[in-house]
């Protein structure tokens, strides 16, 4: 990994503006879900709380980050770009991320949904930091996959 690939990683400024300012940050007091994830090797933690209107769109979103740089800045983009979507669209977009880290290219389409996520191209240079990135997806896509099991 050359030392540009990394300067270019922390300087972009999307991912420092959301890791120094991260969005959604205020608590909501009373949740419909909450989702929380820990990477224990690490020590990077990621606490999403999430109200949803009545047509089950994702109204309000609060989240906590504690760890690296690439975790929060992953985790304050997800609490934006998931408002006003339903949770099987989060579910998608959650794929298109994955995909993204792992490699694929997306179409423009699947750019435009993903917003300020595409920022984070960089990170597949540090595969070791995919998970920093991932953690706050996978804490989401948890508590959607309990929140459908406990539906009648």
């Amino acid at each position: 990994m050359a030392q540009n690939d990394l300067y270019e990683l922390y300087g972009n400024d999307l991912i420092r503006d959301h890791n120094r300012n991260p969005r959604n940050s205020a608590k909501l007091s009373s949740p419909d879900l909450v989702a929380d994830a820990v990477n224990p090797f690490c020590g990077d933690e990621t606490h999403f709380q999430i109200n949803l209107d009545g047509q089950g769109r994702v109204s309000e979103v609060g989240y906590e980050g504690v760890g690296c740089a690439i975790c929060r800045s992953a985790g304050s983009m997800l609490s934006e770009i998931i408002k006003g979507h339903t949770l099987e669209e989060v579910e998608e977009i959650s794929d298109l991320f994955q995909d993204l880290m792992f490699g694929a290219e997306p179409s423009e389409e699947q750019a435009a949904l993903l917003g300020d996520l595409t920022s984070m191209t960089g990170v597949r240079a540090f595969p070791i930091r995919i998970k920093c990135a991932l953690l706050a997806w996978s804490a989401i896509e948890n508590r959607i996959s309990e929140h459908h099991r406990r539906q009648p």
